[in-house]
């Protein structure tokens, strides 16, 4: 199996709901539900391999508080060498609503101050050579964003190829955030964006043209995902392919972290040596267990053994 990492944003999700409809300045709103966990795209990517028991490094950093020391020691021997910004965590209260869909209110905290210095303090090119690095959080990530030229030459010059999924821009896909997200692609060789962004970016409606257009912009032999939620999942292979794999219907428990789930078994699938198309299919199943379970419940490694005998 080739070696895997993710690097980007680690920090604390508080969630409750649901709401509905929404509360009015001055009030007060009884929720059903609430949960402090680990979040941010690469914490979410991280808990779905634990879960999945695939092996994997990660590079983050922490807020000096009591939040940073509990993220530490969720993640065990793996956060040892995080290193402590002087901020506050960063910490995300989300409230889910009836209909499945959530809306996030996020401090900046410790993320903006996530660095290359201390990514490469973190990761080891050599050991993670010919394997799979995962960028998420572009949008949050200010100190490590501007120098991601940089990090794309180390990732190449250690032969990891470098899949990207930049999260929504907090300020929207304006033009300066596009050509930034075009930019980055360039060096990618693997582009995971949900269909929304994806149409978005490529400024196109049609979710496989869309594909199509930004996989042009990136490195030779690249390939496009996009995830479409209840819709399933299509990609643009290494040869220009199309492939599309439908999802199962489930009923919708906890959609946070969805798009993260799948990342996380998708690349497993990848790493693994799958097809496409089986990747495609497992990265769907265990993403629709998670987000239909509470608790989150990942299915296991069997996933990928089900997956492929599903689809072939």
């Amino acid at each position: 199996m080739r070696p895997l990492a993710v690097i980007g944003n680690v920090n604390v999700d508080l969630i409750v709901g649901p709401v509905a409809p929404w509360p009015k300045a001055g009030t007060e709103t009884v929720v059903d539900h609430d949960d402090l966990r680990v979040g941010g795209q690469a914490g979410n990517t991280a808990l779905a391999w634990r879960a999945l028991g695939i092996d994997f490094e990660i590079a983050a950093n922490l807020g000096d508080d009591q939040f940073g020391r509990w993220l530490r020691e969720a993640f065990g021997h793996r956060a040892q060498k995080w290193p402590v910004r002087p901020e506050g965590t960063t910490l995300s209260v989300g409230m889910t609503h009836p209909d499945g869909e959530r809306t996030f209110f996020t401090t900046r905290g410790h993320l903006p101050r996530f660095s290359l210095d201390d990514v490469l303090s973190v990761l080891d090119g050599d050991r993670l050579a010919g394997g799979y690095a995962l960028l998420s959080g572009s949008f949050l990530t200010d100190d490590l964003t501007r120098d991601y030229g940089a990090f794309f030459d180390w990732a190449e010059a250690h032969r990891i190829s470098v899949a990207l999924d930049t999260g929504w821009p907090i300020e929207g896909w304006t033009e300066t955030n596009c050509a930034a997200a075009r930019g980055w692609l360039s060096h990618c060789e693997l582009a995971l964006f949900n269909e929304v962004e994806t149409t978005t970016l490529a400024g196109l409606a049609n979710p496989a043209e869309a594909a199509r257009r930004i996989r042009g912009g990136m490195k030779a032999g690249a390939t496009v995902v996009v995830k479409r939620g209840p819709g399933g999942a299509i990609a643009i292979g290494a040869g220009g392919e199309l492939i599309e794999v439908p999802a199962p219907s489930v009923t919708v428990v906890d959609t946070i972290g969805a798009g993260d789930v799948f990342n996380a078994a998708f690349l497993a699938a990848l790493a693994q040596g799958r097809p496409l198309k089986n990747c495609l299919a497992a990265a769907i199943k265990v993403a629709s267990r998670a987000i239909s379970t509470l608790p989150r419940d990942y299915g296991g490694p069997i996933q990928f053994e089900d997956a492929d005998h599903e689809r072939a």
